[in-house]
């Protein structure tokens, strides 16, 4: 039942790439030009104007399985204080592979283990940054009653331990003070008397003062007039002293008092004022101010106050010259002030949010010098160079650059070696270039990336050959499919260029492919499907800039739109339901868009919208239209529907699940139940729900509703029939549910008929669903299940030609061939696909197949991967734990 709930809505995080290229020039109102066969070769020669992929700033590891082994094999191991940095390696190998979700728990486990209260302050604020846009949900689970711990400002003031108010080794009542019990100190025409005894326990210097050697030992008036402190200061240090507690004053007069206490070292007043301080610490200037006082006297306490409010301005707060300059000049002493031992964690988060703004700014610089600098280990020595190299490269100071990308490599971070085979080729040494890609990859087995990059040094067939076999090795990177379909359109192969930056798009939606597939579009004058996929652009990316940057694909829209048929609102519906019943989700995406210029009902298609995006493995895009939905609800119903899709889809189930209740309560809806209905099938693991879900299901289906959300629920509604072992109220269900066009109940159906022993009918129904759906991966997946074995190995291979991500596949090929003994060919396929995909069930049945062969280290390796990757999972735990056991 849950898995099923979730198979239209989980997703993968994937990465949109934003950064337009140089493909075609463009002139207003000339489209025709566009077409390969009216223009000639010009514009299709432009295609070719392809800008070489990045030299990304990521700590890339040769072998991340090893890295992430080792990362998890310390954290077993480490004390308490060295978890978080551990954390944030991961973190960045995660990053590295692309993977947003577990690079996101791997911060979250980060913050929670924080041991400083330093690094709990940087690690909330990276998670708010990572977050940005999601302070919402803060209101939002506020209103079920329950906090956001990851929005808050931290109380650690009260979490510091004191030092103490008096150093007590001076407080001694038997000690024999020279002068008068007590002293009146003189500034200017005022006196403050003082209590000899209880001022003299502040401080070592105080005690030598009053009670030494000095002079003022003997005096019973003493001159301050000139050591910076007020009356009204002198007389707040007087009664600190008898009492131990700070009277209430300004800030200016706390500032004058701790001044007095660092020239006299006296902890405990130092203590109590720099607490003080801190809470006066509410806005970006005020942590200014007092962060110069700060870092100049030494008090953590007030520098972590301060350290707080500016990172909870990020990014905005770095447009701040001031903030800059702290964070720049702060010296190593300054900076164990600011943030104790956490210096790394900190540039490596001021780096991050800099390099998202501008990669090549002065403050991005400084920024990543004070990262190296800051840099203890040789990992963290390897992300620190590899990242100010990658800047130098884009500031182009290449002897700068090529310093840091040797000084990385050198370290031990072999990916660097694209930026200094850059860095030669750049200097017309191509041959150089090759040669040092060719000694890392003789050097250990080769990676895609390496085939790529040894693809921009050699041209023709050569070329090509490199860069199908990165493609090979790692189908998720972008530029060889890019690189080949601007090759075949140049050869004005238009169809074959659109087939070849299809197979991408199948499986990965990336702007720039959408882009240059806009293009093929045009080069054909099929100007309905160019617009369907600008549409989609600016639902992903609204401000997004094509041709270069040079134009804005909302212009690019209104020129391709002057050259289509208008659709009415009744086309726009009937084009929707088409869609969305081919499983065309872009063609679906593209439709809305332009429904959401003119329809009124904005909230329901953007919650339509949302949908679409999940499916498409974009969650940030996705919470960007559910949180437009919120906004354009048509009532306080709907609005608390969509409230609860927010809450469920960022891991709140019960909160969604009160949304959905407090919505029925005020009109019962369809959305409301479903809401409901989903919310409990995954909140509760009770068989029992079973009933009250099939009821809530019903009772949606029972509201006025369209098509396309009544067959989800008939759809559903059958899986739960399934589930309870109701075969025929799930055929009909699923049969209804065909009948208003919801074409994945074929996958249902199939199902029904495989339970009923009918294996026949269940590949059947599958292949009607691979006839009619325009991304149907799934499908040949799901029909691989109700064949042959010969026939099960055709259709998983077009899985993988379709969407290599899917791990199926290669686990069952891996398993066919352990079966047949050939175990070395086994363990290939799954380290084919681990190569580009940190998955958990690949590593863990490669490390129960290196367990079967006694490779006892290699799974253990695998294993400790795993956990990394999941680090509750309890069957790879148990295998963990016997494969541990065996380790000699």
């Amino acid at each position: 039942m849950r898995k099923l709930f979730f198979s239209e809505s989980a997703c993968k995080e994937t990465k949109l790439h934003s950064a337009p290229h140089s493909w075609l020039p463009l002139e207003r109102g000339k489209l025709s030009k566009f077409s390969g066969h009216a223009a000639g070769g010009s514009s299709v020669e432009s295609l070719m104007k392809m800008p070489e992929p990045a030299v990304l700033p990521h700590f890339k590891p040769a072998d991340y399985v090893d890295i992430l082994a080792q990362i998890h094999e310390e954290l077993e191991s480490c004390p308490p204080d060295e978890k978080s940095c551990l954390y944030l390696l991961q973190f960045q190998v995660f990053r590295g592979l692309g993977e947003a979700k577990l690079s996101r728990r791997s911060l979250q486990s980060a913050w929670e283990k924080a041991s400083t209260i330093h690094e709990k302050l940087i690690f909330g604020a990276w998670l708010k940054y990572e977050k940005k846009g999601e302070e919402a949900i803060s209101d939002l689970l506020s209103s079920c009653g329950k906090c956001s711990q990851e929005f808050r400002l931290l109380d650690f003031v009260s979490q510091v331990s004191s030092t103490g108010s008096y150093d007590m080794s001076y407080d001694d009542e038997s000690d024999e003070f020279r002068g008068s019990a007590v002293v009146h100190f003189r500034i200017r025409d005022d006196m403050i008397a003082c209590d000899r005894r209880k001022l003299a326990a502040l401080s070592t210097p105080l005690y030598a003062m009053l009670n030494g050697g000095f002079r003022e030992s003997y005096l019973e008036v003493i001159d301050m007039s000139r050591n910076g402190i007020s009356p009204i200061g002198m007389r707040a240090i007087s009664k600190f002293s008898l009492s131990g507690r700070l009277p209430y004053l300004s800030a200016d007069a706390i500032l004058e008092m701790l001044d007095f206490a660092n020239k006299f070292c006296c902890k405990g007043l130092k203590d109590a004022c720099e607490r003080k301080l801190a809470s006066f610490v509410s806005s970006r200037q005020d942590a200014i101010d007092f962060m110069e006082c700060a870092l100049e006297l030494g008090c953590s306490i007030l520098a972590a106050s301060c350290l707080q409010v500016l990172l909870n301005e990020l990014p905005e707060c770095l447009n701040d010259e001031q903030v800059v300059r702290i964070f720049s000049s702060a010296n190593k002493l300054q900076r164990l002030t600011m943030v104790g031992n956490a210096s790394f964690s900190l540039y490596c988060l001021l780096s991050e949010v800099s390099m998202s703004t501008n990669p090549a700014s002065d403050v991005t610089v400084s920024f990543l010098e004070k990262l190296v600098e800051s840099a203890s280990d040789s990992r963290q020595k390897q992300l620190a160079l590899h990242q100010l190299a990658c800047t130098k490269f884009q500031r182009k100071d290449y002897a700068e650059a090529e310093r840091l990308f040797n000084a990385a490599f050198s370290a031990g971070h072999h990916y660097s070696v694209a930026g200094l085979a850059r860095l030669a080729s750049l200097r017309g040494n191509k041959h150089f270039a090759l040669k040092l890609l060719d000694s890392v990859m003789s050097s250990r087995w080769p990676l895609g990336w390496m085939y790529q990059e040894r693809a921009l040094y050699l041209d023709g067939d050569s070329k090509l050959e490199n860069l199908n076999k990165a493609t090979e090795l790692d189908p998720t990177l972008t530029y060889p499919y890019m690189f080949r379909a601007a090759s075949l359109m140049k050869r004005q192969s238009v169809e074959a260029a659109l087939m070849e930056i299809n197979r991408i798009l199948g499986f990965k939606l990336v702007l720039e492919c959408l882009e240059l597939r806009f293009c093929c579009y045009l080069a054909l004058e099929d100007y309905r499907a160019a617009l369907c996929d600008v549409q989609a652009i600016l639902t992903l990316a609204p401000e997004y800039r094509m041709i270069g940057g040079r134009v804005a694909a909302k212009q690019l829209r209104m020129l391709v739109l002057e050259n289509v048929e208008q659709w009415t609102a009744a086309d726009c519906w009937m084009q929707l339901y088409d869609r969305w019943s081919s499983v065309d989700d872009i063609g679906s995406l593209s439709v809305i868009y332009q429904m959401l210029e003119s329809d009124t009902a904005k909230g329901v298609l953007y919650f339509r919208q949302s949908l679409l995006l999940l499916r498409l493995n974009c969650p940030e895009a996705a919470m960007r239209s559910l949180q437009l939905a919120r906004e354009h609800a048509a009532s306080n119903h709907e609005r608390l529907v969509y409230e609860g899709w927010i809450l469920y889809d960022t891991g709140h189930c019960e909160e969604g699940l009160q949304k959905a209740e407090a919505s029925i309560a005020i009109q019962r809806s369809f959305e409301a139940f479903f809401l409901k209905a989903y919310a409990l099938a995954d909140s509760s693991l009770d068989p029992s729900t079973s009933a009250t879900v099939v009821s809530l299901l019903e009772d949606a289906l029972r509201c006025p509703s369209d098509r396309l959300r009544k067959g989800q629920a008939l759809n559903n509604l059958g899986s739960v029939y399934v589930d309870c072992g109701k075969l025929d109220l799930a055929a009909e269900c699923y049969i209804n549910a065909l009948k208003i066009g919801h074409t994945r109940a074929h996958q249902g159906l199939a199902r029904v008929h495989f339970l009923r022993n009918n294996r026949t009918s269940a590949y059947d129904e599958m292949t009607k669903l691979i006839e009619k759906a325009r991304n149907n991966a799934s499908a040949y997946e799901k029909r691989s299940e109700y064949c042959d074995r010969e026939l099960t190995k055709a259709d998983l291979q077009m899985v993988t030609k379709l969407d290599p991500l899917r791990v199926y596949p290669y686990r069952y090929r891996a398993a066919v061939l352990m079966d047949n003994h050939k175990e070395k060919e086994a363990i290939a396929e799954l380290t084919k696909a681990i190569a580009f995909k940190a998955d958990l069930n690949l590593l863990h049945l490669r490390a129960a197949f290196h367990e079967h062969i006694g490779d006892i280290s290699s799974a253990l390796r695998d294993c400790r991967a795993a956990l990394s990757v999941d680090p509750n999972h309890q069957e790879m735990l148990e295998l963990h734990h016997r494969v541990n056991s065996q380790e000699p």
